[in-house]
């Protein structure tokens, strides 16, 4: 059985249909994210930070190098991940991060968000590794990085066990924005 015949009978068995969204899919995608700043993050919507998820669409959907999935169960939307090819920006992120990772050859990892009662099901996994093959296949980038929130509970395990630590801002002098910095291998376009 091939490796996408496996994944649509796991999809068919546990009821989670993960996809590339599709224009029809934004409202549900934006309030998985909004939802998961607010409640999760506890953030709030901070415009320079969270622009993307006002307009998934421009930010996603219509470059070429970017996408955004989703998981869907019963006609819900419960999940979603994205690549953006904008590595992380100096400040508010360390300038040594920033130069490390060049907008444009890097595939940044983010909105992995799950909401809270479909969590534990894999889904964060299972659409880290659909990002990774998307990284694969559009080429062109060299790096795959993101960062986390290490307050969210279980976000920072979750990473630590797929991604190599590149900084740990808690310890820098003032602490900076208390995020760790993640690198993950860059996918292998033959897969």
């Amino acid at each position: 059985m091939s490796t996408a015949t496996m994944a649509a009978a796991r999809a068919a068995a546990d009821g989670y249909v993960l996809r590339t969204a599709t224009p029809g899919d934004i409202d549900g995608a934006r309030a998985v994210m909004l939802d998961t700043v607010y409640n999760d993050l506890r953030s709030g919507y901070v415009p320079r930070w969270h622009a993307d998820i006002i307009d998934p669409e421009a930010s996603y959907l219509r470059p070429e190098r970017c996408t955004l999935l989703v998981v869907e169960r019963d006609g819900e939307i419960v999940a979603t991940g994205a690549v953006r090819d904008r590595g992380p920006q100096a400040p508010p992120n360390p300038q040594w991060v920033a130069d490390r990772f060049p907008s444009g050859t890097t595939a940044q990892l983010c909105r992995i968000y799950v909401r809270p009662e479909h969590r534990r099901h894999g889904l964060a996994r299972r659409l880290v590794r659909e990002l990774c093959d998307f990284v694969a296949g559009v080429g062109g980038y060299g790096a795959v990085y993101l960062h986390t929130d290490p307050a969210v509970p279980g976000a920072e395990p979750f990473w630590r066990s797929l991604a190599q630590e590149v900084c740990d801002e808690r310890t820098m002098p003032g602490r900076g924005q208390s995020v760790v910095h993640f690198e993950l291998p860059l996918p292998d376009a033959a897969r």
